[in-house]
């Protein structure tokens, strides 16, 4: 179990620093090819539009071929595409190179996660999910750190790199026994258990922060750099935030285990409701920072307990573990191309204070119906 865990994790953390290694740099590249909000905030979110895209196939896929080699698949595409993204040239080839990479994320969490979780037990999903949670944002962590580093080197070396690291996960992959596949379900079957409230309540837990993250990834290295902070200081302000959430979210996830799900959720979503408005009103780059850090300390309490009460409430509803995990990713991506695309493209047209009150109104609305539902179940 614990040799799974420390590959899993190896080969989320690669996936991660894949997905936020674009953030020191979308200044450099804004500036370089003359990008709107708009446009740097769909070259933040193709990464994610990947993931959404291949989130529901990822979990048919390892149902019928097993995780290992839904992993293995996952690997391999996101080594050619870190590939392709480092010679890149063009926004488009950007572009594509980042959905490219998100369509391997969503293999590779897909199964990595469930492949972990069939191997644990249930009663500690809350802290499994906590650990990889952990490591995932140690990934997020380390990535603007490679970003800020390719605003230095240049992006050929810096990602050329990282596609050899996860030529060599592939071959850690290759050499440990899988499970064999499940049972296919049907379509109907599926959408059936995804359609249940319960499942739609938790994919919608997983997705709120996610909006609030693809917004705060595009505006806040915006807002930077205007500022005056260079992508290494763009990257430490990021660095901080993660590590701080890194350190948490295994101790949560063990709350979650212990007190319920909703414990940590309901302060988080009261958090995040109040603090979501924050990142447009500092003139300082200190004050930033600071404001970044807070607003991601208060979505930890929200992301570990709703991805285990996703995965939880999936499998009640039927479903095999690499579809529960595959809702997870496709929550998480949701939440990010609206966050990082539509949401930016909103601030774009209006103003950042704005993008930030919507999202904000998002949390409070999100906890006064689960105020509701808890009122409702004590009078039933």
């Amino acid at each position: 179990m614990r040799r799974l865990f420390v590959l899993v994790a190896a080969v989320i953390l690669v996936d991660t620093m894949f997905y936020s290694a674009i953030v020191p740099l979308l200044p450099a590249y804004t500036d370089d090819l003359g990008l709107s909000k708009s446009a740097a905030g769909l070259l933040s979110a193709s990464y994610a539009a990947g993931t959404l895209v291949a989130a529901l196939p990822s979990g048919f896929l390892a149902a019928k071929i097993g995780v290992r080699t839904t992993m293995l698949a996952g690997l391999g595409l996101l080594s050619a595409s870190s590939l392709a993204f480092a010679f890149a040239d063009t926004v488009a080839l950007l572009d594509a190179a980042r959905f490219a990479q998100g369509v391997g994320g969503a293999c590779a969490w897909t199964g990595g996660l469930a492949w972990l979780l069939a191997a644990g037990p249930a009663e500690r999903r809350g802290e499994l999910v906590g650990s990889v949670l952990a490591v995932a944002i140690a990934g997020l962590l380390l990535g603007p750190v490679i970003g800020g580093v390719a605003t230095e080197v240049g992006p050929e070396p810096v990602f050329s790199g990282v596609g050899v690291i996860g030529i060599i996960l592939a071959a850690w992959v290759l050499s440990t026994p899988g499970v064999a596949p499940s049972a296919i379900p049907g379509l109907r079957q599926v959408a059936g258990a995804i359609l249940t409230r319960p499942v739609i309540f938790a994919f919608w837990l997983v997705a709120l922060p996610s909006i609030l993250a693809g917004l705060v990834d595009v505006l806040a290295p915006l807002r930077l750099d205007e500022l005056g902070a260079s992508g290494i200081g763009v990257g430490a302000v990021f660095l901080i935030a993660a590590a701080i959430e890194a350190t948490l979210s295994p101790a949560i996830g063990r709350l979650s285990d212990r007190r319920g799900r909703l414990v940590p959720i309901r302060a988080g979503l009261i958090a995040s409701g109040l603090v979501a408005v924050t990142p447009s009103l500092p003139e300082s780059i200190f004050g930033l920072g600071i404001v970044v850090v807070i607003v991601f300390l208060a979505m930890s309490l929200i992301w570990t307990p709703a991805m285990a009460l996703l995965s939880d409430d999936a499998e009640a509803a039927g479903l095999d573990l690499a579809f529960a995990t595959a809702l997870v990713s496709l929550s998480w991506a949701g939440g990010q191309v609206i966050g990082g695309s539509a949401v930016v493209a909103f601030a774009d047209a209006t103003s950042d204070a704005l993008a930030y009150g919507f999202v904000a109104v998002l949390f409070v609305l999100t906890s006064v119906v689960l105020m509701v539902r808890r009122g409702e179940r004590r009078i039933g």
